[in-house]
This record gives C-alpha cells, structure tokens and sequence, in this order.
C-alpha cells in the first residue's frame, strides 16, 4: 500500500488525514485509521510514523542507492533483507521533511540538502508502521559514517549493558543490489525512485 503527496512541508497530522481521505473520504479518518493500522484499542488511532530519504548517485555504470545496515547484536550476522534507507519516527507535530533529513544526520553525521523527490508513504509487513520517504541525488562516503548510539542490556538477562551505533555501516549499491539487500517492506521504496529516474530494475523474488 503506497499513497503520494507532493507537498513537502506536510506534517505527521496532515499525512495522516491524506492517507484517510484517498481510502474513503473526509470525514471518516478514524475509522480508515483503524483498517490501516489495526484496532489499537486508543480512542483515536495513531499509527507510527518514519520518515527517511533514500540518496542516490550516478555513475558510468548506473544509478546507485545508499543503504544503511542497522547496528546492534540482531543484526551482526544478517545481511541480505536487513538493510535500510535512513530513517526514524517522527513527532506528532513534525514536518516529515525535517524529520528525514534529522533521522539521516543522526545515522550517518552528514547533512543533505537538494532537490527532493516525493517516493510516498509506504504500510509495512507485520505492523502498524508507516514509511514516508523523499529520494535525492547527493554523494555520502561510508567511510564518513557516524551513526548515533542506544544502550541494551547485553548479553541478556545477565544485568549488564553495552552499547552500540543505530547504523554499523554504509554502502552504494545498484537498484538491483539494493532491492535484495532492502527489508522486504522497503523494495518498494526503491522501486519508487527507479520509477521515478525511468529505470526498470529487475525484479527480485521475496
């Protein structure tokens, strides 16, 4: 499920009443809110929201995505299906574009700036999460990569804590390369740019 909006400085609220009136109509939001996201049990359901961007490059050879792999024991030894484009949760009163371009310098140390290309807002698998992304072509080296930090208690159960970087690294990869290293909830977030730079990758099986 994917919905477009093309007004950059939407907020958290505003999304949420878009995606509401493209299902069934104003006047209906919670209710459309609920069939998004599930019964939450909440008076007013509010489904979390992500918002990230997705940075992309030309070379000689093609076009390449950045991806990021998420930090932490979980994810050490995963690789395929585990990476991510930069993102996070936005507030509830937060401009999505200022919210993404947060989430990608806290898990990467650099700040984007350009033209930015409206990929949607995309339901994910198994949850009541929602993603927002915006593509943009800018260059990043991975070797640059600063990632902010979290604190577990591992290992588990035995008291102790450790910490470790949100992202562990960076890297470029080719639209085909890139749909098989993505989660599966955020293929289409890069099906998204190649449509929109005209590039037809070929398709990878789930």
């Amino acid at each position: 499920m994917c919905f477009h909006f093309n007004n950059l400085g939407c907020s958290y609220r505003r999304v949420i009443d878009r995606l509401a009136k493209n299902r069934e109509g104003a006047g209906h939001s919670e209710r459309v809110l609920v069939f998004l996201w599930g019964e939450t049990g909440h008076e007013t359901p509010v489904p979390k929201l992500s918002a990230g961007i997705l940075l992309f490059r030309k070379r000689p050879a093609g076009v390449q995505v950045l991806l990021v792999h998420p930090g932490g024991p979980f994810w050490a030894n995963k690789d395929e299906g585990a990476w991510s484009i930069p993102k996070g949760l936005a507030d509830e009163a937060e401009d999505l574009l200022a919210a993404a371009k947060r989430e990608f310098f806290e898990e990467t140390g650099a700040t984007i700036s350009g033209e930015f290309i409206d990929l949607g807002a995309h339901k994910q698998p198994g949850g009541g999460k929602m993603i927002v992304a915006w593509g943009c072509e800018s260059g990043f080296d991975p070797e640059l990569l600063k990632s902010n930090t979290f604190t577990i208690e591992w290992p588990p159960r035995s008291g102790k804590t450790a910490e470790f970087p949100e992202v562990d690294r960076a890297g470029w990869f080719s639209f085909e390369e890139a749909l098989k290293k993505a989660t599966n909830g955020q293929r289409p977030i890069i099906a998204a740019l190649a449509e929109k730079l005209g590039i037809k990758p070929a398709k990878v099986s789930r």
